[in-house]
């Protein structure tokens, strides 16, 4: 019989269909190879896109030119611009205001083929390092509420450059989903004295069944009530509302897990199209008692249909204990060490 489940935090309902349970050799994707045309984010052709606000380079290398490991500009299409006032105004009942923010593209890696998933721990932490910086500086501008940090990964979830990048967009006011996170958050600690997130952490540890791996500082899980199939949540297990708060080593334990937990995906359906989000407090918030960053994988599997729309449910035809079944078990003979940590399964 299909089940209605309660995401704890957002209050929001999935329908896990078990009649249309799939297993992964069900969801085929296409291997879409790109035309091999211009690539503007390939090192040599940095004049093609506007000059780098942040970069890790080799010591002989210099702004703007080629020799980087991660590079970090602004989005030639910015969905907002910088420059201007925020000029709020009300038109009737309605509210305006410019279009004021930042919008940026992370180049993950040099290499033009090579995936997010495939980057080694420590190119992968350049990555996370350079979400945490770019966030703390654009913490500076009072006008900024939030930075959105996201992955597009494969066409059918919105990618538009094959080469491998990220982006993050400054925002003058915070997102609704944010809100609804940190409202349901804040109403459970108000209720409880303790984070939501901990919680769930605790009680997912205890009952192993939605964790797909871990290590010290990080555990992955698939979510109680997940959108898609093979949904996964990654969260530091000691309580932190502020991503741009991490430590060194917080960061490379991050990537080894994130890198773990891409690889388990890819394993068990080659090619899969994914988002991934970052979620955080708001800038300047000081850090939450009952808020928890974490970074939320969603892949491509399934469409958003008429159903969807009009009741803001979604239909997931794997229940997650099995997706983080199939996770946990798609690299288990394989399992590859790391250098500061054993990544362990469930």
């Amino acid at each position: 019989m299909p089940e209605l489940r309660r995401d704890p935090v957002l209050g929001r309902w999935i329908i896990i269909s078990k009649e249309r349970g799939k297993r992964p050799s069900d969801f085929l994707i296409e291997d879409v190879k790109g035309s091999g045309g211009f690539c503007p984010l390939c090192p040599g052709n940095e004049s093609f896109t506007p000059p780098e606000v942040y970069a890790f380079r080799y010591r002989s290398s210099y702004a703007n030119a080629p020799d980087w490991q991660v590079r970090v500009v602004p989005n030639k299409y910015p969905a907002l611009v910088i420059e201007g006032d925020l000029a709020k105004e009300g038109v009737g009942l309605y509210d305006r205001m410019n279009g004021i923010g930042a919008h940026e593209v992370i180049i993950e890696s040099p290499n033009h083929d090579e995936n997010f998933a495939d980057l080694a721990p420590e190119k992968m932490a350049l990555v996370f390092k350079a979400y945490q910086e770019r966030i703390i500086d654009l913490a500076k501008d009072d006008r900024f509420k939030y930075v959105m940090v996201f992955k597009n990964h494969g066409r059918g979830a919105g990618a538009s450059l094959e080469h491998s990048h990220s982006q993050l967009i400054a925002l003058p006011i915070l997102p609704r989903m944010i809100v609804s996170e940190l409202e349901g958050a804040k109403s459970h600690y108000k209720y409880k004295e303790r984070c939501i997130f901990c919680d769930i952490i605790r009680q997912e540890m205890q009952q192993k069944e939605r964790v797909v791996c871990q290590n010290e500082r990080f555990i992955t899980i698939t979510p109680f009530a997940p959108r898609t199939p093979f949904e996964m949540w990654i969260l530091p297990k000691h309580h932190s509302s502020e991503y741009y708060a991490q430590s060194e080593a917080d960061i490379l334990s991050l990537a080894e897990l994130f890198s773990e937990s891409l690889r388990r995906l890819s394993s068990c359906i080659a090619n899969v199209p994914y988002n991934f989000v970052l979620h955080t407090e708001p800038l300047r918030s000081g850090g939450l008692r009952y808020y928890h960053w974490h970074f939320e994988i969603v892949p491509k599997l399934t469409s958003i249909a008429g159903f969807e729309w009009g009741t803001g449910f979604y239909i997931n035809p794997l229940p997650p204990e099995e997706a983080a079944g199939y996770l946990r078990e798609s690299l288990e003979n394989r399992l590859e060490g790391v250098n500061n940590e054993k990544v362990t399964v469930g």
